[in-house]
């Protein structure tokens, strides 16, 4: 799913406006529909049946307003209030507010009207606040009595659900300012680029998505560096294994990873890549590894170091079909040595993680040695280590992106909506997976279902997306089997063949 920036969505909005067509007004009726049709599911009657909708007097109060009368006829006890701080007002506000007046009239809903945070009311405790004060169009920071308004608001225990977007919240760039603190963001369309980082997670809490029939044309012709990863692509993706293959066909991966006192990682990764579908593993690990690798995941065949307690060297690069290395390594000088011999020789695309990462942070001028194409898994500071420290997360995100485009590789920046950034610029962010992986071992996990993945001959990219979303849907389904606090990398690794068949079956 394409993410458009504010701009293009306005001009998506006047697209299908003129090309449907639609009036503007019948436009924003439908998105008030789907945010209703939404909204009845999650907070249904009786239990649930007073509702407030703060309004400003812009298109998103006229959204409002429009939501307001639907709730009406669908037997919710509403009440809006216009926040009357500004005389400017929008034709389709301007039209709502008619109608809502209409309703008034005929005693079936509350109106009124604010101008000060001493005129705000005091909610019940059951009561349900909707959020159309202020829209996408937001551009500067919200202050003197607006902010005073919202930070009223946000005092308040009730649930508060945004509509398009939190009020204060900007979209395509960093949010400064008081916003409102919603538990729920119901977007039109699309998700804002400003609900991937986690700097807005605190207004936007959880946000939801539903077409309004903008026009799909315009949409895929517009031009956007970012994509949202969800199961439609996935399954594009994903490939159906021939009736007559065999292991042969499936790849051989090579793992170089572990050392004295990590050899849980090596044995994470290595029974994820498995799971993957590689039809043959090889593990590399130090001579302290054998016993524990050969007992553990007794379908990898292991190969040894010459040293007793970390990796030093390794032979027969040409023989595997792709190679991982990282997990679980340390950062030794022979290591050391040892990654930059590897790296210099090899000619595909290698999946580089953990301390493989650590110690390019510390020899920046070895990354023109990395292969085209190559996969780098970091977590949030290995990924500081290497490229430096930004200022807030859409620094960060530039950073990551203009990064993979000038070394020709594919970085995946693990965290919520982990982010997926490509040779070309691109970005990818992610919809599957939850707080519960956060847990020792997740990222060397990922990193043996990309291998396996990349074995197979997926391609960097595919290998990317197909394996990020199946390791957060993996990550899901324990989760909602055993709950996110009791959830380990283990079950990770268990729960990818219920991934596999969640897609295949879809």
């Amino acid at each position: 799913m394409k993410i458009l920036s504010t701009q293009q969505t306005r001009e998506a909005d006047a697209y299908t406006i003129s090309n449907e067509p639609i009036l503007s007004i019948d436009l924003m009726e439908r998105a008030s529909k789907a945010f209703v049709d939404w909204f009845v599911q999650k907070f249904p009657l009786p239990k649930n049946e007073m509702v407030s909708v703060i309004c400003g007097k812009g298109n998103n109060g006229g959204d409002g307003m429009s939501i307001a009368r639907q709730l009406v006829d669908k037997s919710y006890d509403v009440a809006v209030f216009v926040l009357d701080l500004s005389d400017k007002k929008t034709d389709d506000f301007k039209t709502n507010l008619e109608r809502v007046h209409q309703l008034k009239d005929l005693g079936k809903i509350s109106l009124n009207y604010v101008q000060s945070v001493d005129e705000m009311p005091v909610f019940g405790e059951e009561e349900i606040l909707i959020d159309a004060i202020l829209g996408s169009g937001l551009s500067r920071p919200v202050v003197d009595e607006m902010a005073e308004i919202l930070s009223f608001l946000n005092e308040c225990s009730n649930t508060m659900i945004a509509v398009d977007i939190p009020t204060g919240v900007f979209s395509d760039m960093p949010t400064t300012g008081t916003c409102i603190e919603a538990d729920y963001t119901f977007a039109f369309e699309f998700p804002k680029l400003s609900f991937f980082f986690p700097e807005n997670y605190h207004c936007v809490g959880n946000f939801v998505y539903e077409s309004i029939g903008l026009n799909q044309k315009f949409i895929e012709s517009a031009d956007s560096p970012y994509f949202y990863l969800t199961a439609n692509l996935v399954k594009q993706i994903y490939k159906r294994r021939d009736k007559f293959a065999h292991k042969g066909v499936f790849g051989h991966a090579l793992l170089i990873m572990g050392s004295y006192g990590k050899m849980g990682a090596a044995i994470l990764a290595t029974k994820a890549c498995l799971r993957a579908g590689v039809g043959l593993v090889t593990v590399h690990v130090p001579t302290c590894g054998y016993e524990v690798m050969q007992t553990s995941v007794p379908e990898a065949m292991v190969s040894l170091d010459e040293d007793r307690f970390i990796f030093t060297k390794v032979y027969d690069l040409p023989k595997y079909t792709t190679i991982a290395i990282g997990c679980g390594l340390s950062t030794k000088n022979r290591t050391r040595n040892a990654l930059c011999y590897l790296l210099k020789h090899m000619d595909k695309p290698t999946v580089l993680d953990a301390d493989a990462l650590n110690i390019l942070g510390q020899s920046p001028d070895w990354f023109e040695y990395i292969p085209k194409g190559s996969i780098l898994t970091p977590h949030p500071k290995e990924f500081e280590r290497m490229f430096g420290r930004a200022s807030d997360n859409f620094e960060r995100n530039q950073l990551q992106r203009s990064k993979a485009q000038e070394f020709g590789v594919y970085i995946i920046l693990k965290g919520a909506n982990t982010c997926i950034a490509t040779p070309d610029g691109t970005c990818y962010f992610n919809s599957t997976g939850n707080p519960g992986m956060g847990t020792a071992g997740s990222g060397d996990v990922l990193t043996g279902i990309l291998t396996g993945l990349l074995a197979q001959e997926y391609n960097p990219l595919e290998a990317c997306l197909l394996g990020v979303y199946i390791h957060g849907l993996a990550g899901d389904i324990a989760a909602a089997e055993q709950s996110e606090e009791s959830l380990t990398s283990g079950d990770l690794v268990r729960y990818l063949g219920k991934s596999f068949m969640q897609i295949s079956n879809s």
